[in-house]
């Protein structure tokens, strides 16, 4: 996409996430990696912004170094999306769209936790089919307050981990504030969230009892569909 492009597809995808309820008030932010012949750099939602009346000139402009070039003051999770497009670069998939949003039943999920969660340190076990092909396992990062600097450092290296495990992330999720997910376009980013939080409604509606898939139905998503699971 071109960098015109990349703003509006961040402003669309803001305004549907907030009608839809996936978002509110003030809370998240989303980003997009430029492509070295768009000029490169990144793009970013301001701090304290809404994104259901997001403004394509005012996205925050940064350049590969990390420096605002222009537009409103950057998130403050800046950092963080940055380790994410850096680490996921190098397991061969980057990302170009990194999102954050403080989805209600995903946060509910870090606040009455599952012995699931408590047992294997991710959020979700396997308990449907789409979950799995268009999610994946998401490990839970311990909590720090918003922005912490050490968070980016973290699931960089999360991401690299599971990568040395042949397992692709997706998402992860801060502990009591909410996911961050990344694909490879806007569309492809907020796709991969609707499915997070769908699938974190179903478990907690299940009260944690609902069997997961078994390993011959993954062995299946895994050699059909190329899950990574």
């Amino acid at each position: 996409m071109t960098e015109s492009q990349a703003r509006e597809e961040i402003c669309r995808v803001g305004a549907s996430l907030f009608a839809r309820g996936y978002v509110h008030a003030t809370a998240g932010n989303i980003s997009a990696r430029l492509a070295p012949e768009h000029g490169g750099g990144f793009l970013i939602t301001p701090t304290d912004a809404c994104l259901g009346f997001l403004d394509p000139a005012q996205l925050a402009r940064i350049g590969d170094d990390g420096a605002q070039l222009s537009g409103a003051r950057a998130s403050k999770t800046i950092t963080l999306h940055r380790a994410i497009y850096r680490a996921t670069e190098a397991t061969g998939q980057p990302a170009a769209c990194v999102m954050h949003t403080h989805s209600t039943h995903l946060v509910a999920l870090t606040l009455q936790r599952s012995g699931y969660l408590e047992q294997s340190g991710e959020l979700l076990p396997p308990i449907t089919p789409y979950f799995v092909m268009k999610v994946g396992r998401v490990p839970l990062v311990p909590y720090q307050r918003p922005g912490a600097p050490a968070v980016a450092q973290e699931v960089a290296q999360l991401i690299a981990e599971y990568a040395s495990k042949g397992r692709q992330l997706r998402a992860v999720m801060l502990d009591r504030l909410g996911p961050n997910v990344w694909h490879r376009t806007p569309s492809e980013a907020m796709a991969t969230l609707e499915e997070l939080e769908e699938t974190a409604k179903l478990w907690l509606l299940s009260d944690f009892s609902c069997s997961s898939l078994g390993d011959s139905d993954l062995a299946e998503l895994r050699e059909t569909f190329a899950a990574s699971w």
